[in-house]
């Protein structure tokens, strides 16, 4: 089997070194950026001059994309996946993409014999590079069974959800319930700092009582060390929250908590914070502090 790997940014090029140096199968990259190829070139992979000729070659396709367009351009785009892979290939998608958007391109591909796979991770960058990630499968059931040995190269925990788009569901309320966690740190630690505690202080005891959790201690690393630099940018952030509440406007759920959640990051991208981290839409907070006497 020939394995196929488009998109190497920040997740896809561990997920694709993992693959390559685990799986002991042949894996062809592309991406539009070139400089991204390199590294994996340099773990025994080969590069593809273009998105056809990796489809073309390849029975199983990953696809690791920042935004739900750019999985429906290579997907079934004019030179993607449903144009030139054979019938009987496979896609999966790493993606965080729209529940109804990736069910419409799987109906897509299967015109064209080709089956299709949700696959969205959570870890982050460091999950990703360390092969630690949780992988949230919707599908054919016999397609998982068959091709998670594959995900378990790059994936600690690699689950079957359910059918076409499950995945997704699942991918979309984790990362809903912990921007909504990482909201109320921003907004906590601001409050505590302006009545005068010390963050060390406040974050030693908050990481040993029930306000503590992942999400929490990003924001409260992110906080005291003034280091915003992207794992999750803030944009994507917003993007993810709004497949969610548009998920959760489809079938009728209320979520009030992820409307709040939404409208910080919205604000934090309307001032400036878009490519930074997520954490920093604790600055949001912190431009609005009320100068002392007021």
């Amino acid at each position: 089997m020939v394995i196929g790997f488009v998109g190497l940014g920040r997740m896809g090029s561990h997920m694709c070194r993992h693959i390559v140096q685990k799986s002991g199968l042949e894996v062809i990259v592309f991406d539009v950026v070139k400089e991204s190829v390199a590294p994996l070139l340099d773990v025994g992979a080969r590069s593809a001059d273009s998105l056809a000729e990796l489809c073309a070659n390849s029975e199983l396709i990953f696809t690791c994309l920042p935004m739900p367009d750019d999985v429906e351009v290579v997907a079934v785009g004019q030179g993607g996946v449903s144009e030139n892979a054979k019938p009987g290939s496979v896609l999966i998608d790493l993606s965080t993409n729209s529940v109804s958007g990736a069910r419409k391109i799987g109906g897509q591909l299967a015109n064209s014999g080709i089956s299709m796979l949700d696959a969205p991770v959570s870890g982050g960058p460091m999950g990703a590079q360390a092969g630690t990630l949780s992988v949230m499968v919707g599908g054919d059931d016999g397609l998982f069974a068959q091709y998670k040995p594959v995900l378990q190269t790059f994936g600690r925990t690699v689950v079957y959800v359910g059918g076409l788009g499950c995945g997704l569901i699942l991918k979309l309320v984790n990362n809903m319930i912990a921007t909504c966690y990482m909201s109320a740190a921003a907004e906590g630690l601001t409050l505590a700092e302006e009545a005068g505690l010390d963050l060390r202080t406040v974050d030693m005891v908050l990481r040993d009582s029930s306000a503590d959790s992942l999400p929490y201690r990003a924001l409260a690393d992110a906080a005291i060390s003034r280091n915003f630099s992207p794992k999750f940018p803030v944009q994507l952030a917003a993007k993810d929250l709004r497949l969610a509440l548009g998920l959760a406007e489809d079938v009728h759920v209320q979520t009030p908590q992820g409307v709040a959640a939404q409208n910080l990051l919205r604000m934090a991208c309307l001032q400036g914070f878009g490519q930074l981290d997520a954490t920093a839409m604790i600055q949001v907070y912190e431009s609005l502090r009320t100068p002392a006497g007021n």
